[in-house]
């Protein structure tokens, strides 16, 4: 009897000795703090890198070491043509993509290119992404992308078209030329209005492809222009017409997003809610300072009169139907959009 209690001793005494460094290694383990990756394709220069990495710096320290953020800049993990496949496969914690990198994934990402919207000044740009059309897109996001979206999109500013060798004086200058675009049927759509030829290609390889005349010239941002440098791979022309307000979406993957307390999510959503007019305001200043810096370096600026812009969104508009069909832009969204730029007059 002494026997078989000694041994059940020892056995109890050996399932402890095991047990005890797995209870141990699961504790050590509990408090290792969450790693969030987030992939941005634009170079650390950018204002948008800078407003993100001061938001992940504001996590770290108000999760008080229960977060470890990485930056990866100049899409060294993923372009943002791709990192909404990279949310979806829990490649990445975080991005803050530009909509239109979207579309080949949630097709309502597109509805900042229907005609009605190109030329509007930010005040209507504002009231329709914080509007009915934001919030559709962001639960479809949510949905397609299994992620969450943060909270108030940014501004990226407006998109303009810029050319090498060819002068833009006016928009018959346009057709003939091979435009760089970012994405999406909209843009693209909108290219060949003008009767040039669309081509898509990743941010990281603009310059590359400039210098080598892969195309004439492409649609996108001062400040891109300016972060990029891209006067010394050719750039000499811009035609300024505001055609759209590019806006990077904050998401995080649902994955992460379902590891954190729900008092780590009020962080997230607070301190972008605290911080979204003061960057939105960082990403316009940015904006004119970057027009002043490619005027320095030789850029010629043609700003077409508001009686073009309105003739030119006129005429797209009797198109509308058309880009919505070809973008696969849902009714809902139209008529969303519709709505609030009736009611904003």
């Amino acid at each position: 009897m002494k026997l078989s209690l000694s041994r059940r001793a020892f056995v109890a005494s050996a399932m402890a000795m095991v047990a005890a460094p797995a209870v141990s290694r699961g504790a050590a383990a509990a408090d290792e703090p969450l790693t969030l990756r987030c992939s941005l394709e634009t170079a650390p220069s950018h204002t948008r890198n800078a407003i993100i990495r001061d938001y992940l710096g504001r996590i770290e320290t108000a999760a008080g070491g229960k977060i470890k953020t990485q930056l990866f800049e100049s899409g060294q993990l993923f372009p943002d043509l791709q990192v909404g496949k990279a949310l979806l496969q829990g490649q990445v914690e975080m991005a803050a993509p530009g909509a239109w990198s979207l579309t080949g994934i949630v097709p309502d990402a597109d509805f900042f290119q229907l005609p009605v919207l190109y030329g509007r000044p930010i005040e209507t740009v504002h009231r329709v992404v914080d509007g009915k059309p934001g919030q559709l897109l962001a639960k479809q996001i949510e949905a397609q992308l299994n992620s969450h979206v943060i909270g108030p999109w940014l501004d990226l500013g407006f998109f303009n078209w810029y050319s090498t060798s060819k002068p833009l004086n006016s928009y018959g200058d346009l057709k003939g030329m091979k435009i760089r675009n970012n994405g999406g049927a909209g843009q693209a759509w909108r290219t060949q209005f003008m009767g040039a030829i669309p081509n898509t290609t990743p941010l990281p390889n603009v310059a590359l492809g400039l210098s080598q005349g892969t195309f004439d010239g492409l649609i996108t941002s001062f400040e891109t222009v300016a972060s990029g440098q891209y006067w010394e791979s050719g750039i000499r022309h811009a035609f300024e017409d505001h055609q759209f307000c590019g806006e990077y979406i904050p998401i995080v993957s649902l994955a992460f997003w379902q590891k954190l307390s729900p008092d780590l999510r009020q962080v997230f959503t607070d301190l972008w809610r605290e911080n979204v007019a003061a960057y939105r305001a960082d990403m316009a200043a940015a904006q004119s300072r970057a027009r002043e810096k490619v005027q320095a370096h030789g850029i010629k600026i043609v700003v077409p009169s508001a009686e073009e812009l309105a003739a030119t969104r006129r005429e797209m508009t009797a198109s509308q139907e058309q880009v919505a069909r070809l973008s696969k832009i849902s009714s809902e969204m139209v008529a969303f959009v519709s709505a609030d730029l009736a009611a904003a007059g």
